[in-house]
This record gives C-alpha cells, sequence and structure tokens, in this order.
C-alpha cells in the first residue's frame, strides 16, 4: 500500500490552543501488531457492527492494513510504540489495546475488565514495559481493575470511555461491555466526572463501546446525537457544548461507517512544530463525506492533517475501526 494511499493533509486557518491541544491530545500511541486476527464469536453479540465472513487470508490483510495505518501516523510525527502480539494463546482482537490499558498524564495506567474471556489474555504487561521504554513513559501507579470480572462488571478502557481530559469528564453509554458503577469508581480514582447516558443503534441494540458514537478532539466533539436515548440527549449535549468545543453531529448511516471512531494526536513537523493529527479509516472518511458532507468539512477545518487508512478487513471483522486500534499515551508530568 503507498502512502498516499494512507495519508492525506488540510491545513487549519485556525490554530487550536497549544495547552488545550496538548492535554486532551496524546504525542504518542501503542498499536499492537496482529499475531491471529480473525473473527470472535464472543463478542459479536454485543457488537454489531462485526460481520462473519472471512476470508483464508484474513490476518494477512489485517498486518498489512495494522502496517499502513502505523507508518501514516508515524510519518505525521506521532510517537509510535508497536508490539507484536505474542500468537499464543490466540487474541483475535489483540489489534485493539485500548480496551484493556489506558496511560494517564499523572503517570497512572488502568488495566481493565474484558467482556469476553478470550479478551483477557491481551493483557500483558510486557507491553506496558515496552510502552515506558520506548516512549519514556513513566509510571507512577497501576490500577488493576480486572478483578471486577468475577463478579461480572465490566470496563473495557478508552471504548467504554471517551474522555475530556481538559475539563476532566468522562463520558459513557451504559452496555454489557460499560458497568455503571465502575465507571463512577473510575472516576472517582481517578478525579473525573462521570456523565453516563443510554445509546442505542438503528436496531435499537444498546451500542457496545462509546467511542463508535462519540470523539473529542482538542476543539471540537463528533457525536451520533440520535443515538443517545431522548431522556439523556439534551443534557449530553449541554455538557460536551458547555466544554467550548465545536458540536459536529452526525447521522446513524455515518455512525455506522465508524464516521465516530476517530482520534486526535500531537504531532511534530519537519521544523519542529506541533500540530494536530486526525487518524481515521477511509471508510469513515468516507462516510462522513457522502452522508455528513457539512460535518466533515467542518472537522477537517479543526485539524492540520488528517490521516485516512484502508483498514476495511479489520473493520468488518473485528467490529472496531481506527480510535480503537490506538492507545494514547502522552507526556507524563508527575
Amino acid at each position: 500500500m503507498r502512502p498516499s494511499d494512507v495519508q492525506r493533509c488540510f491545513t487549519d486557518p485556525v490554530m487550536a490552543d497549544s495547552v488545550d491541544a496538548g492535554t486532551q491530545c496524546a504525542h504518542g500511541a501503542l498499536l499492537v501488531r496482529p499475531a491471529c486476527f480473525g473473527y470472535n464469536g464472543q463478542t459479536a453479540a454485543s457488537n454489531r457492527f462485526q460481520q462473519a465472513a472471512q476470508l483464508p487470508d484474513t490476518a494477512e490483510r489485517a498486518r498489512a492494513e495494522f502496517a499502513a495505518l502505523a507508518a501514516g501516523i508515524e510519518a505525521a510525527g506521532v510517537r509510535v510504540c508497536v508490539v507484536d502480539d505474542s500468537g499464543e494463546p490466540v487474541k483475535p482482537d489483540a489489534v485493539f489495546p485500548n480496551n484493556w490499558v489506558s496511560f494517564h498524564a499523572d503517570g497512572t495506567i488502568v488495566v481493565y475488565p474484558m467482556h469476553a474471556p478470550n479478551r483477557r489474555t491481551e493483557r500483558r504487561m510486557e507491553i506496558v514495559a515496552a510502552v515506558e521504554r520506548q516512549l519514556g513513559f513513566q509510571r507512577t501507579r497501576l490500577l488493576d481493575l480486572s478483578s471486577h470480572e468475577q463478579h461480572e462488571r465490566m470496563l473495557e478502557g478508552t471504548g467504554s470511555l471517551v474522555l475530556d481530559h481538559v475539563h476532566r469528564i468522562a463520558y459513557a453509554c451504559r452496555s454489557a461491555r460499560t458497568d455503571e458503577s465502575l465507571v463512577r469508581e473510575w472516576s472517582a480514582l481517578m478525579r473525573y466526572e462521570a456523565m453516563l447516558f443510554d445509546a442505542r443503534g438503528s436496531g435499537g441494540t444498546p451500542i457496545y463501546h462509546t467511542n463508535v458514537m462519540l470523539s473529542i478532539g482538542s476543539h471540537w466533539a463528533v457525536v451520533c446525537a440520535e443515538a443517545i436515548d431522548t431522556a439523556d440527549r439534551d443534557r449530553v449535549l449541554q455538557r460536551l457544548g458547555a466544554s467550548g468545543r465545536e458540536i459536529i453531529r452526525i447521522t446513524l448511516p455515518a455512525m455506522s461507517g465508524f464516521g465516530a471512531n476517530i482520534l486526535e494526536l500531537r504531532g511534530t513537523d519537519a521544523s519542529g512544530g506541533e500540530r494536530s493529527v486526525l487518524a481515521l479509516s477511509e471508510r469513515a472518511c468516507s462516510a462522513l463525506q457522502q452522508l455528513d458532507h457539512c460535518a466533515w468539512d467542518r472537522l477537517r477545518e479543526r485539524v492540520d492533517r488528517v490521516i485516512a487508512a484502508d483498514i476495511a478487513t479489520i473493520e468488518s471483522v473485528g467490529g472496531g475501526s481506527v480510535r480503537c486500534m490506538l492507545a494514547e499515551v502522552p507526556a507524563t508530568q508527575a
């Protein structure tokens, strides 16, 4: 895959405030190269984005897609830590590390309880060690919440939690993978405000991860408002609006195309200056351009560079997109 297939660049005439941008958006990212990527029957019941069809070369296709995304992000000046999946035991969803670990600017690392039993072996402390070694992350504490699995209480990292780091708000839609009591416990431990709500897809099924319907950047928030239950919608939209960000609403079809499963990171240009980098898939980019053209125009005007990666296999078979593949690694301020 050629670099031109991976990245597209736009110029933002309005520069983001560097303090807020640096607080909200990480300068580094962890990616886990898949060894045995494939359809995971244990996650399919709650993830309606998955498709059961699988080709003989699915794993090979996924590795090629992964390599192109990692290369595109690194070329944009984002610091990248790539770690190989160990292979055994087979971990079909290892390419989505943001569900089991998160890194925070105060040096906290959180390890999360996972809904599917075959995803729990994705938690590997050697991956955490690689992030510390390669990206210089300085750990001050480790919060291991994984024991909640024994009581069927799940919280799948920044899949379940969409975080406004500037105003310290944790947005979370309730689902089998996002336990309300754990959201509140996490928020108390991390000193965030918990903003809980219900959200459903076009078929009425609860949305499995908050990050497929909401994303928050330095000066924008993309949200599928019509997915939020009417009883919660105004409250959530008002809280998002109070942050001062541009609220960009997208449709249910655009959400189904992963239009909200996107992530803003911080990169550096050739002269060493900082720039905002929006990472998303080509499918998400197309969904926004075709279904919500005005939303796309408003979004692209607020970032310096766009990395649009073709990860069609990972999206269709795994049911997750670019944001799910990236665990942000901020610079530690401890």
